[in-house]
C-alpha cells in the first residue's frame, strides 16, 4: 500500500511538471510559427508518454529479463528521466518566479508588466514574459550537461595528484606512489564500454605506483558482473602490490533473488576469489605490513562500516591488532563517515582513503569552489580533508550506478606521493 501511494504522489509531482511546462512553453510560443510549435508541443508530450509506457514494460515484463537486461533498462529508464526533467525544473522555477511577478503586480495593482497601460514598442516583450524565456535558456545548460555526462562524462577518466607530508612516515618509503581507484561498479560498463575501460586502466597503469588500493564497491550487487572483466582489470600494475576492501555493494545486500543465506555467502566468496585472480589481496578486517630497506609501515584494511542504513561490518580494532606498533599508518575503509564516527577517535591512523560517494555523479564546478547534493548528506564526499597531522581523502570513484552518467565529478584516478620529514 505505502509503495502505491508512493508512485500516485511520484506521478502527480511529474504530471505537475509536465503541465506547467507546457504552459511556460506556451507562454513563450505565441509568435512563433505553427509548425514549429507543433513540433515543440509534440516533443513535449512525447516524453511523459514514453516514460510511462517505459514503467509499464518494466512493471510488466520485469520477470522475463535477465539480470543484466533489468539493470540495462533501469539505467536507460535513469538517464531518460533525469535528461528530461533536471531541465525542465529549472524551467519551472523561472516560469514560477515569473506567474508570482505577475500575481504580486495584480494584487498590489503595481503598472509594471503586461497589463501596464504604458505602450510597448513594436517586437518588444514582456518583462513576465523575459523571464520565461530566460528559464528556457537557463535549462537548457543542465540539458548539454546532462547529455554531455551521459555521452562522454562518464568515461572521462581524470588523474589527480595528491602530494602528502609526514613526520613518522619511516625514510625508506619517501618519495611512495600509492595509487587509488575506488568504486569500479563493472555492473554497470557492458561489452560496448570495453574500450573505455581499458583507456582508463591504461592510464592507472601510466602513473607507474608503487601501491594500488582498491577501496571498496567492485559490483553493483553480484559477482557475476565481473565476468569477462577480470582479465582487463587484471592488468593494473603496482611494483609493491595491491590491496583491495570491500564496500557496501559488494556484500549482495541489496539483491534480492539469493536462494539461501548460502548461496549469497557464496557469491562473497566467489568476489573476492576473482579479486584475487585479479592480483588484488582483499583486507578483511586486518592490516599488513609493507615493508621495505628493513623499515615499514601498517596498512590496514576493514570491511563496510557506514552509517546506517548502511552495514557496519568493520571491525576497526581488529584491523589495528596486527600493526599497532607501526609508526605510520594507512587505512582503507570504503565509507568515509567512518573517519569522523571511529577512526579519529579510536585510532591513531595517519591517512584514511574512502570511496562511496560518488559526488553523486553531480557537481557544480568553478576554480576554486564546487559543490554537489551529496554534501547534504555526506561532510566528507570528495577530495582531501584534515584533522591536524591526520588526514582523509575521499575518491568520488572510477565507474557510476544508476544513473549512467556523471556531470561535474570525472571518474578519478587518485595518485599520492608520500613523503618523510625524516628523509
Amino acid at each position: 500500500m505505502r509503495s502505491f501511494s508512493a508512485l500516485v504522489i511520484t506521478v502527480l509531482i511529474f504530471t505537475a511538471i509536465d503541465l506547467y511546462t507546457f504552459k511556460g512553453l506556451r507562454q513563450i510560443s505565441e509568435n512563433w510559427n505553427h509548425k514549429v510549435k507543433v513540433a515543440v508541443y509534440l516533443t513535449h508530450w512525447l516524453v511523459p508518454i514514453l516514460m510511462l509506457f517505459l514503467s509499464i514494460v518494466m512493471m510488466l515484463y520485469r520477470d522475463q529479463m535477465s539480470y543484466k537486461g533489468q539493470y540495462s533498462f533501469f539505467a536507460f529508464f535513469a538517464g531518460f528521466m533525469i535528461l528530461s526533467y533536471v531541465p525542465k525544473m529549472f524551467f519551472v522555477a523561472f516560469h514560477l518566479l515569473d506567474d508570482t511577478k505577475s500575481l504580486l503586480a495584480k494584487l498590489v495593482a503595481l503598472p509594471f508588466d503586461a497589463a501596464s497601460p504604458v505602450a510597448r514598442t513594436a517586437g518588444a516583450i514582456s518583462r513576465s514574459r523575459f523571464l520565461t524565456q530566460l528559464g528556457l535558456m537557463v535549462a537548457a545548460v543542465p540539458f548539454a550537461s546532462i547529455a554531455w555526462g551521459i555521452l562522454r562524462g562518464r568515461f572521462n577518466y581524470t588523474v589527480v595528484e595528491q602530494t602528502l607530508s609526514f613526520e613518522n612516515l619511516p625514510p625508506a618509503f619517501d618519495g611512495l606512489r600509492v595509487l587509488q581507484v575506488s568504486d569500479m561498479h563493472m555492473g554497470s560498463f557492458d561489452e560496448s564500454h570495453r574500450e573505455q575501460v581499458e583507456a582508463g586502466i591504461a592510464m592507472i597503469n601510466e602513473q607507474q605506483a608503487d601501491l594500488i588500493l582498491f577501496t571498496g564497491d567492485m559490483v553493483n550487487n553480484i559477482s557475476d558482473e565481473l565476468e569477462g572483466w577480470v582479465p582487463l582489470l587484471a592488468r593494473m600494475e603496482a611494483k609493491m602490490g595491491k590491496y583491495a576492501i570491500l564496500g557496501n555493494h559488494d556484500y549482495g545486500d541489496y539483491y534480492r533473488d539469493w536462494t539461501s543465506a548460502e548461496h549469497k555467502a557464496e557469491n562473497l566468496r566467489r568476489l573476492i576469489a576473482m579479486q584475487q585472480e585479479m592480483g588484488f589481496k582483499t583486507l578483511l578486517n586486518e592490516g599488513v605490513r609493507i615493508e621495505k630497506d628493513g623499515q615499514s609501515f601498517g596498512l590496514l584494511g576493514v570491511e563496510n562500516w557506514g552509517q546506517k542504513p548502511f552495514p557496519q561490518y568493520g571491525d576497526l580494532a581488529k584491523a589495528l591488532a596486527g600493526v599497532r606498533e607501526e609508526p605510520f599508518k594507512l587505512l582503507m575503509s570504503h565509507d568515509p563517515t567512518h573517519w569522523s564516527e571511529q577512526v579519529l577517535a579510536q585510532s591513531d591512523v595517519d591517512l584514511t582513503l574512502s570511496g562511496h560517494t560518488h559526488g553523486m555523479q553531480f557537481a557544480f564546478r568553478i576554480p576554486g569552489w564546487r559543490w554537489s547534493p551529496v554534501s547534504l548528506r555526506y561532510k566528507h564526499w570528495g577530495g582531501l580533508y584534515s584533522e591536524g597531522k591526520r588526514h582523509l581523502y575521499v575518491n568520488i570513484g572510477f565507474g557510476f550506478i544508476a544513473f549512467p552518467g556523471r556531470v561535474g565529478t570525472p571518474p578519478e584516478i587518485t595518485v599520492f606521493t608520500l613523503r618523510s620529514a625524516k628523509a
